[in-house]
């Protein structure tokens, strides 16, 4: 059995993709529930309460202690330099690396990556150690994060 279409009693193919999509918005609409409306609750607000920080007789904040055992990573930088990989992979026993800082200038001591000091070298007990020479304000330090 065809189906035959007379064109004619059918009207246009735009109606007839009119009619189509009619009767797929209807079905959708009839199948979409309503959205659940959220729920409404009392809700409470208060101000927060924090206890002051008291001064203590030497100017220190009290309760210190609280940070007094966090780990610190401190380093000193005697320079810096800059290579290609060609050189560095020729580097062997004994090279020399050539600094951009120059002798008698004062190293660089980083907490955490951060600048708080200078100071040069010194031997203490068969071990290298730094001798504090400038210590960075704190004034400066605020200006380096800029």
């Amino acid at each position: 059995m065809t189906e035959e279409i007379n064109l004619q009693d059918t009207g246009s193919i735009d109606e007839q993709w009119g009619e189509a999509f009619a009767e797929e918005k209807q079905s959708q609409d009839e199948n979409v529930q309503p959205a659940p409306q959220p729920q409404k609750r009392d809700i409470v607000v208060r101000t927060a309460n924090f206890n002051t920080l008291k001064n203590e007789s030497n100017g220190q904040i009290g309760n210190m202690d609280m940070i007094l055992d966090i780990p610190l990573s401190v380093s000193v930088e005697l320079g810096r330099a800059r290579m290609i990989v060609k050189d560095l992979l020729q580097l062997s026993q004994g090279a020399v690396v050539e600094l951009e800082k120059l002798a008698g200038e004062p190293m660089e001591i980083l907490v955490n990556g951060r600048l708080i000091a200078r100071g040069e070298a010194v031997v203490v007990n068969d071990k290298f150690g730094v001798k504090l020479t400038d210590i960075v304000s704190p004034t400066e330090r605020i200006n380096r994060l800029k």
